[in-house]
């Protein structure tokens, strides 16, 4: 035996028994697929990136910036840096084995594909980036507020048709994303060299620096409102799981050998189920590896950490400027009088602007919403209980779920639940509690399971462990404090 083969655990026949079989079938073992450049592995970060834009971004952490100003960024730094290190974890599975994370955690405990499936879909089925899009479109273009339930249910729609005609969804997604957040870097890059001044950038410094107005800050908003915008702060809840999906199938690392969803109507359908591969742990392989870890690495942080982060910091910059604090609305028409505010001081098309790419934000970010829904349970039906099925193909799956989730959405507005701000603040909580259980399980998972070669180790172990404290903590308070409105 060579001394390659000696590193090696498992069965050096075929099978890798370094992952667990016992709920899932087992894996075989596979070369990993050379390394690509920078250029071809941009991309799931960019559909992460949308949907953290439409939720803490545009939507919540302004709102917090309208009601105690900007004594709380240093929540918001922690929140973005947490949620590196998160998607990294969950990238690090994906890399090493083609599956899913929530794949992995399955073949932990198998309840938790189920479970996961019911902590994806209660918090984002609610159709609140949608309506929020709506409603943003409403104040550019002044039409009744009587219509935003139809309005929305029609972008739903068309959102659906979109997916279901896609090819390959992932590409789709993919270049629709990034026109989107093209046009809002664009605003970005405007908004602070121009709108934000220098009484902006001073409060801005002041926040990082007068740490002792944390606690009022933090007092004088509602636990329910502070740990969705904390989980907000970046993607949130499962959307930071689905970066597994989506790495997977854009084909980075070991998800190059696994299928990929793609429309029941115009693409090649595979009735495989989604369990992966793993690789022998020989110098080859292992020089392939390194060059994966370090390319996904550079890929997550100036996508999602620098991008989002300084989007974060320079939107609520924008809302201090604009409308400073204490604003009496406490629904989404801080937005509206955000958007006036602009209107007043350098005309009325910069408002007009501010609303239309306040649509672009959160439709796009229901577009992720739709997709990361539809792509988490899919994955967990035909790893688990469809698994041998051949009628009910991943990708068949995805679509039922999606148009379930468009009808779903679509009730919801026609009851008259149409208040964005409420919706968003509902997904956003319980996402919170959602980011908690999963870091615990990535602990589990990439610490426990992947051998110590490629696993979680050092610096990434102090920071998951952080991220338990962290999502751990602020549920126990949203706990309490909803405990003790039911209770008295």
């Amino acid at each position: 035996m060579s001394d390659s083969m000696k590193q090696v655990g498992g069965d050096t026949a075929g099978t890798a028994t370094e992952i667990p079989s016992k709920h899932l079938p087992p894996v075989a073992y596979t070369d990993l697929p050379e390394p690509l450049p920078m250029k071809h592995v941009i991309g799931p970060s960019v559909l992460l990136l949308a949907g953290a834009i439409g939720s803490g971004e545009y939507v919540l952490w302004p709102y917090i910036t309208s009601q105690v100003g900007l004594a709380l960024v240093w929540l918001v730094v922690l929140g973005v840096g947490t949620q590196y290190f998160l998607n990294m974890e969950i990238e690090r599975y994906t890399l090493a084995t083609g599956e899913t994370a929530v794949t992995g955690f399955t073949r932990m405990w198998k309840p938790w594909g189920l479970l996961f499936i019911v902590m994806t879909v209660v918090p984002w089925a609610w159709p609140g980036w949608a309506t929020g899009g709506t409603t943003t479109l409403s104040f550019a273009l002044g039409f009744s507020e009587d219509i935003i339930p139809y309005v929305t249910i029609g972008v739903l729609v068309l959102i659906g048709t979109v997916l279901t005609l896609s090819p390959v969804v992932y590409r789709t997604v993919e270049k629709i994303q990034f026109f989107m957040v093209a046009l809002i870097v664009l605003f970005v890059i405007y908004t602070a060299f121009v709108l934000i001044g220098g009484d902006g950038y001073a409060a801005l410094g002041r926040g990082f620096v007068e740490v002792d107005r944390i606690p009022d800050g933090v007092s004088s908003i509602g636990a329910a409102t502070l740990l969705g915008a904390i989980a907000f702060a970046g993607a949130g809840g499962a959307m930071n799981l689905v970066q597994s999906n989506w790495v997977r199938d854009k084909g980075l690392g070991m998800g190059a050998h696994l299928p990929k969803v793609v429309s029941p109507f115009t693409g090649d359908e595979v009735a495989a189920p989604t369990t992966g591969y793993f690789f022998r742990r020989d110098d080859e392989n292992m020089r392939r590896w390194n060059a994966w870890w370090k390319v996904a690495n550079r890929e997550q942080f100036f996508t999602f950490f620098v991008i989002g982060g300084i989007t974060l910091l320079v939107f609520m910059a924008l809302t201090f400027v604009t409308v400073g604090t204490g604003v009496a609305e406490e629904s989404f028409d801080f937005i509206r009088v955000q958007g006036e505010a602009l209107q007043a001081s350098q005309g009325d098309w910069l408002g007009t602007v501010f609303w239309l790419i306040g649509t672009v934000v959160l439709f796009s970010t229901n577009l992720t919403v739709l997709d990361m829904v539809g792509r988490l349970t899919a994955d967990v039906l035909k790893t688990g209980a469809l698994r041998n099925n051949d009628r009910w193909t991943e990708s068949r799956l995805y679509f039922a779920t999606v148009w379930l989730e468009i009808l779903f959405g679509s009730v919801i507005l026609l009851s008259g639940v149409t208040q964005p701000l409420v919706l968003l603040v509902i997904a956003s909580a319980l996402n919170g509690l959602v980011m908690f259980v999963y870091s615990c399980l990535l602990l589990q998972l990439n610490r426990g399971v992947l051998p110590r070669e490629i696993g979680l180790t050092g610096g990434r172990l102090v920071a998951i462990s952080w991220a338990v404290l962290f999502y751990g903590g602020f549920s126990v308070v949203l706990v309490i404090d909803q405990a003790k409105l039911l209770f008295g």
